[in-house]
Parts: structure tokens; C-alpha cells; sequence
């Protein structure tokens, strides 16, 4: 699944502390962010329901603020 983190990131994320873990975090999040978004995109390239294609658009505006919000956090370290 697109944005899911590996074993081996969780393990690092697992083991960091202070700035380091904020980083990783952010990173790791963002990238799972985009894997949602790219999974909105094959709903709505691809579904029929409206109702599901209603609530795909709800979660690509969420997570691509989400995204944003991520990405000056992590500017800001």
C-alpha cells in the first residue's frame, strides 16, 4: 500500500529521540499522506459511487492540508 512505512523505518523512527524523531516523523507521515492521495486518485479516476467519490475529495483536501501544515513544521526544524 502506497505511504505505509517499512519495518525497518519504524524501527529507526522506534529508536530516535529529540529532533531527530521529530524529522522522521514528519517524513514518515508526509510520505503516508501522499499514499492516500494517491489512492483518492484511483477512486476517482476509477470508482462510480458518489457518495464515495464525495468522501474522496473530503480526504484529499485533509490530507493534502495535512501535508501542509507537515511540511512547515518541518522547515521550521
Amino acid at each position: 500500500m502506497p505511504g505505509m512505512a517499512t519495518p525497518e523505518q519504524m524501527r529507526r523512527l522506534r529508536a530516535a529521540r529529540g529532533a531527530e524523531f521529530d524529522r522522521l516523523f514528519l517524513t514518515l507521515m508526509i510520505t503516508h499522506h501522499q499514499g492516500a492521495l494517491t489512492m483518492v486518485k484511483d477512486v476517482l479516476g476509477k470508482g462510480t459511487d458518489v457518495l464515495i467519490q464525495d468522501l474522496a475529495l473530503d480526504v484529499r483536501a485533509s490530507q493534502q492540508a495535512e501535508i501542509n501544515r507537515m511540511r512547515a513544521l518541518a522547515a521550521e526544524l
